[in-house]
């Protein structure tokens, strides 16, 4: 509230860059907090500002004020979607990957598919970045779209036809939703679910890059590593198990590229002209005719091989079955294919694992394990039931990244992972030879630099 003044200054002056940074200073002002003011104010900008860059602005402003509730992004958001204002509907797209983003949610990515498809390059380029910040850490087995968006991204990237900006935002959103390896996501709250103010301010940055492209790399700026590290009171790595309570193939990395094979190159049959093969027919006429003068007998294909007689005999039956096929078992039928193996409803990760803000709520620390955390891991519960059908967005709070440990038994050996021990404790220290000791150079006289004469 305290920029409440400098805020109304900003957005009453006359020059379109001045409304721009107000616009932009009240969206920070007011970040997180979902306030209803700085909300109507930004819409009303949406609708009515005379420049187009202040009115991109604003749409785009909006998911710094709701990224703590970003569910309700896509029902405000959804007319301005459908805006004739291309500007607006850029906006639109980095409003909701802004605010959706990591979530996957299915009502973002509904919006954000037509506009992948817009007329517009520079909207094109913006959903292909939002949809990249959506479906970030997702899988084909939580979001469905993520294939096709990946297939489209490669499409997009390859086509040379393509228009530049819709290129350059496939190429941003290809490293967007493959960032960190795979192993980070994109949040601008922390893990206790106050506000991130260094993602925020890089997610700022980021969207400048309308204007200079290489503001891009600010993104990375709210990139936050997932997974448990479990850390002794020592402050080391123990080697122990936890359970993840969801197939495997939930939270699964995605498959790895394949390169191009090579095609075998196959040969082609000789085309047999229809002159060459009605020359042939008339020689093999003439050839027939030859012989029937000769008093030769000619044998045709026109004559019909006599029938063989049947034998009733059993032993000259020929058994037609399959020889591969086994013979059914306890009166089940006889199938040749093999038996789908049914997926296991859980998993046992070890520690320093990735594990993702929507399957923190899956994982659990067994009672009888010796290490357990210090705080809990689960602070909110999967969604289920009418929540889940709905699509609607479940965000864990807490718990992940660096966890403190207590060791219910400390007085049997412990065994500890590799990087902590094995290479770094093992390497002996140089000591110093206080003797050996070489004296340092003296620095360098003082001197002025000719500035302006150094073609002379």
């Amino acid at each position: 509230e305290e920029a409440d003044q400098v805020v109304e200054q900003l957005l009453a002056d006359k020059d379109s860059i001045l409304r721009y940074g107000g616009v932009y200073t009240l969206a920070l002002a007011y970040a997180g907090t979902a306030d209803n003011a700085a909300v109507k104010k930004l819409l009303h900008i949406a609708v009515s500002d005379t420049s187009d860059d202040v009115r991109r602005a604003a749409v785009t402003c909006l998911a710094f004020l709701l990224f703590k509730n970003p569910g309700q992004v896509p029902r405000l958001v959804q007319l301005l979607s459908e805006s004739y204002n291309p500007h607006v509907r850029c906006g639109a797209t980095l409003a909701l990957g802004l605010s959706c983003a990591g979530t996957g949610s299915s009502e973002a990515i509904a919006l954000l598919e037509p506009m992948a498809k817009d007329p517009v390059d520079f909207v094109r380029q913006g959903a292909l970045i939002a949809l990249a910040m959506i479906l970030i850490q997702q899988t084909e087995a939580s979001s469905p779209s993520l294939a096709p968006t990946r297939a489209s991204f490669a499409k997009i990237i390859s086509d040379k036809h393509e228009d530049p900006m819709a290129r350059f935002g496939a190429a941003v959103a290809q490293g967007l939703i493959d960032a960190g390896g795979r192993n980070v996501t994109i949040s601008l709250q922390s893990r206790a679910g106050s506000k991130n103010m260094g993602a925020i301010i890089g997610m700022a940055l980021f969207c400048q890059f309308w204007y200079w492209y290489p503001l891009a790399h600010c993104a990375s700026l709210a990139f936050e590593p997932t997974g448990i590290i479990g850390l002794s009171e020592s402050l080391e790595t123990p080697a122990f198990d936890f359970i993840s309570n969801a197939k495997p193939s939930l939270f699964a990395y995605p498959a790895p590229t394949k390169p191009p094979t090579k095609e075998a190159i196959q040969k082609v049959e000789t085309a047999v002209l229809s002159t060459t093969a009605k020359a042939r027919a008339r020689e093999r006429e003439k050839e027939k005719a030859k012989a029937a003068e000769a008093g030769e007998a000619m044998e045709t294909d026109e004559k019909k091989t006599e029938a063989k007689p049947k034998d009733d005999d059993a032993s000259m039956k020929v058994d037609e079955t399959d020889p591969s096929a086994k013979p059914a078992e306890d009166g089940a039928p006889a199938t040749g294919k093999p038996k789908k193996q049914r997926e296991p409803s859980s998993e046992k990760l070890s520690n320093l694992s990735r594990v993702t803000p929507a399957q923190l709520s899956y994982i659990a620390f067994p009672p009888e394990a010796r290490f357990q955390p210090v705080r809990p891991v689960v602070v909110s519960s999967p969604s289920t039931g009418r929540a889940q059908k709905k699509g609607a967005i479940q965000r864990s709070v807490g718990g992940g990244g660096i966890l403190m440990l207590l060791d219910k038994t400390p007085e049997e050996p412990i065994e500890w992972i590799e990087p902590a021990t094995g290479v770094l404790r093992n390497i002996p220290v140089a000591q110093e030879d206080p003797e050996a000791a070489v004296a340092e150079a003296d620095p360098p006289p003082p001197f002025e630099y000719p500035f302006g004469q150094e073609g002379k």
